[in-house]
């Protein structure tokens, strides 16, 4: 299969597009121009690449005549800097600009691809308390709702061209190399980590590997559209994974992280990304046969670690 991947040097997209060309697909990453495309290490990754500019609307439709899937994961980090008006109006372009660039110019294509997966996020759901929220779940309030609303409405071109579409909602992505976990390892190294806050605000995580089985899975099942949770089956609170890391590094996880200090160093994002409470299950994944790797947290970790 000839897939289109943006945002293939990101935590997902770059293990995503090891994944597929191991089982043989043709990758063709969607970047940016710049000095790492010129300077590629093999004629064949110039070629599998075509080249795109958000910000000023530059897409050629002729390039994407064939794909036959689209993975569309690009975007600007959340997680990096306080978000100040012009960071959160950033952010925001990044995503709603991008998908909706893309999909307005696969809607016009003669040959348009059987599938589009775009990532999304369980920002979507807002702060829910102990809630458990599926994909029929309301919206929530706040910056990261109102943005994945965006987000997700921006498909709306590919969607009503045919195109099936499909909104990947994940949650906290764990690896080693990179996101949250990466960050969180430093202090809990240093026998330095706790909980944030009251650590009663749930989490709702997934794997590395089991974030790319859930993009593998969508493309290849036809029955699935529309928005998809792609998190573990068992979600913890922030307490329980503090002590599953501390564990897990063999390290103590008792300094707490106090909710007025994450606020004083991190403002708005703190409340909505440490602080917010997220209790999702991934429903249609878990109807549709998605097999889950690693299921329970502990089990994660110790693979991942």
């Amino acid at each position: 299969m000839k897939i289109l991947l943006s945002g293939s040097s990101g935590l997902i997209g770059s293990a995503l597009a090891a994944a597929l060309a191991g089982e043989g697909h043709s990758v063709v990453r969607l970047v940016r121009p710049s000095r790492s495309l010129r300077f590629a290490a093999t004629a064949q990754e110039q070629e599998q690449a075509v080249q795109w500019n958000p910000s000023t609307g530059i897409l050629a439709a002729m390039e994407l005549e064939g794909m036959e899937a689209v993975v569309h994961l690009a975007g600007e980090n959340i997680a990096s800097g306080r978000w100040t008006r012009a960071r959160k109006e950033r952010i925001r372009r990044s995503r709603v600009d991008g998908t909706d660039l893309l999909t307005r110019t696969l809607a016009q294509l003669a040959r348009p691809p059987r599938v589009l997966v775009c990532a999304s996020a369980i920002g979507y759901y807002g702060s829910r308390g102990e809630e458990l929220l599926t994909e029929e779940s309301a919206p929530g309030a706040g910056f990261l709702a109102g943005l994945v609303q965006e987000w997700e409405e921006a498909t709306a071109p590919a969607r009503e061209s045919g195109i099936r579409s499909v909104s990947l909602r994940f949650g906290v992505v764990l690896s080693p190399s990179g996101g949250a976990l990466a960050k969180m390892l430093i202090p809990f190294r240093a026998g330095f980590g706790g909980r944030i806050g009251s650590g009663r605000q749930y989490m709702s995580w997934i794997a590395l590997d089991d974030a790319v089985t859930a993009v593998r899975h969508v493309i290849d099942n036809e029955a699935l559209t529309g928005a998809v949770n792609a998190v573990a089956p068992n979600p913890v609170t922030n307490g329980e994974f503090a002590r599953a890391l501390g564990q897990a590094l063999r390290r103590p996880a008792l300094l707490p992280l106090p909710a007025w200090a994450a606020r004083l160093v991190m403002g708005e994002m703190a409340e909505e990304l440490l602080l917010a409470s997220t209790r999702v299950e991934p429903r249609k994944l878990l109807d549709s046969d998605c097999s889950f790797g690693f299921p329970e947290l502990a089990g994660a970790l110790d693979h991942l670690l």
